[in-house]
């Protein structure tokens, strides 16, 4: 079969896949329901997920490219998706088949221009990692090249072979499925699925860009590389290319090998702990972050240089800096005001955050969604991932069918450039409760919300001081100004304008008139309508009366611009 027939099978099995699934949720959770046959619709659920989700995941591997993003990210959403597909969808990342060497190496020299004994002293054939994207593989820098770097072990990282082509082919396909879903009104009421797609395409096309995560990686070194607890692999910019990536060989302790951690007398809830803190500061403070935290991509280093007391015994590495995110300011902001209220347990202040941050529509009317979250903070606030875990289900449900319709019946829409925020929030949530069971996320917001609020209260007091200086400025020039304008009266150079006033007064004056015409049409013909069938000439009269109030709620705005007003 020709590459060409290959693409297009690959685009007909997404978009069947896609399409035969819709069908089906279309039927049980929608169509069903409508006809009161919600137990018929709620009967099989866990099974019929189930099984869809174990299909994707079989066609996600078999399919390589970005089937696996999708299927990672779906596996991270614990906080939306039921433990039935998430547990499906995990270990995507270590199920991706490795590509031959004998292929790899003809990518590499490809692009090197050189054959690999040259570039390299050393290239084990074996991968270290095969990813959906890329795969890698140690390697030992030449002597020359070592000295001129300080560098002597590396890692290679080689993009697959005709991997340009799979992309485009999964965005044509998920464009399409997107398109299908922006129909669906439960759907396009709650998020703009073209432009989430196309910000999903604008990512996997910057991740299959080996200089642009090389520039990534150092602005995060720069960022917060120089912090005790983080480090970031070197460049190794003289081999490494738009499809080849030459870094540093930081191997370590993957962050969720809790049996190594403890065999390395590290703590998995402190790791937890901190690790969650070092995304807060990425998400809130500085606004450029990793947003794609999972288990390979972030090591647990040990310290060996103790010189310094007071540093860590261990730190973080992270690695693979092809899909990072930007936070504006403007939805920072919006974000630390979610923080503070999340950590206040200020059911009123969350649902302010949410609406300044975007997720919210400024139309939507909120008294039931604050009882809501009141309510949510009072029972459940507080409350670690296991405690979570160990609250009867019944209690949920009927959380859930109390407020369901309000949440549904609000105008919620995931705004752009936050898809990467979710999934950076929802990989590091996740991974911090497979660290420690009894992770508790309010025990990490708090400290770094209080530290917010002092910085909020600071910034208020400067606000202050500001506007205490203007007024007291302001005051000093009051009584010069005061004795001008008495002055002016005096002499009779003060003169009161007031055209604007008085053309709006007309203005409303004119559309009051406009709305009786309206009402008055409106009974007059209504009346003469129904005394239609018993008095059919004096509804007759009634309804061509109604024409004089008509004509004149329909022109008299357009005689009055035309005459100037």
């Amino acid at each position: 079969m020709t590459d060409d027939a290959l693409m297009r099978a690959r685009y007909r099995r997404i978009t069947r896949f896609a399409a035969r699934y819709l069908v089906q949720a279309w039927w049980y959770e929608l169509f069903l329901p409508r006809f009161g046959l919600e137990r018929v619709s709620a009967r099989g659920r866990t099974r019929r997920l189930q099984i869809i989700a174990r299909r994707f995941h079989a066609l996600a591997v078999d399919l390589g490219g970005l089937m696996i993003k999708v299927g990672q990210f779906m596996s991270s959403r614990l906080d939306v998706l039921p433990p039935v597909i998430t547990k499906e969808l995990e270990g995507l990342q270590d199920e991706v088949p490795s590509v031959p060497f004998a292929l790899m190496r003809e990518r590499a020299e490809e692009e090197l221009g050189m054959p690999l004994e040259r570039a390299f002293t050393w290239v084990d054939e074996r991968p270290l990692a095969a990813a959906s994207l890329g795969q890698a593989h140690r390697a030992i820098l030449t002597e020359a090249l070592a000295e001129d770097t300080g560098l002597r072990e590396v890692v290679v990282k080689i993009q697959r072979p005709g991997i340009d082509r799979i992309v485009d082919v999964d965005l044509r396909a998920l464009r399409k499925v997107g398109g299908w879903l922006s129909r669906v009104a439960l759907v396009r009421d709650r998020v703009d699925m073209p432009a989430l797609v196309e910000e999903f395409a604008a990512t996997s096309l910057e991740e299959i860009d080996y200089l642009h995560e090389a520039a990534n990686s150092e602005r995060f070194a720069e960022d917060f590389g120089g912090e005790g607890g983080l480090a970031v692999p070197a460049v190794v910019w003289e081999r490494t290319t738009r499809r080849l990536l030459t870094l540093q060989d930081v191997t370590a302790i993957k962050i969720n090998d809790v049996d190594a951690l403890r065999a390395a007398g590290i703590d998995p809830a402190e790791v937890a702990s901190r690790f969650a803190a070092v995304m807060f500061d990425q998400l809130f403070d500085d606004g450029f972050f990793h947003a794609d935290p999972h288990p390979g991509n972030v090591f647990v280093t040990p310290v060996t240089d103790t010189t310094d007391a007071g540093s860590p015994a261990w730190r973080f590495t992270f690695i693979d800096f092809g899909m990072m995110g930007e936070v504006p300011p403007n939805l920072r902001r919006g974000l630390r005001r979610v923080l503070i209220a999340a950590a206040s347990r200020d059911g009123k202040g969350l649902v302010d955050g949410i609406r300044d941050v975007g997720v919210l529509l400024p139309s939507a009317d909120t008294v039931q969604l604050e009882r809501a979250m009141t309510q949510l903070f009072a029972r459940f606030g507080g409350m670690g991932f296991a405690e979570l875990q160990e609250v009867d289900p019944r209690e949920f449900r009927a959380f859930a069918v109390e407020f369901g319709d309000v949440v549904r019946a609000l105008p919620f829409q995931l705004p752009e450039n936050f898809l990467l925020i979710v999934r950076a929030m929802s990989l590091t949530s996740g991974m911090c409760s497979a660290l420690d069971p009894a992770f508790n996320i309010w025990d990490a917001v708090e400290p770094y919300a209080q530290r917010l609020i002092r910085e909020e209260s600071g910034n208020t007091v400067q606000a202050l001081a500001r506007e205490a200086a203007s007024v007291a400025a302001l005051t000093a020039r009051l009584p010069r100004r005061l004795d001008a304008l008495i002055d002016r009266v005096e002499e009779g150079g003060v003169s009161a304008q007031v055209p604007r006033v008085e053309r709006r007064l007309r203005d409303l004056e004119r559309m009051v008139r406009r709305v009786v015409s309206a009402v008055l049409f409106t009974g007059l013909l209504v009346g003469g309508i129904l005394l239609q069938a018993e008095q059919a000439h004096f509804g007759a009269v009634l309804m061509i009366l109604s024409l004089g109030p008509l004509a004149h709620a329909l022109l008299a705005g357009v005689i009055a611009r035309r005459s100037g007003g």
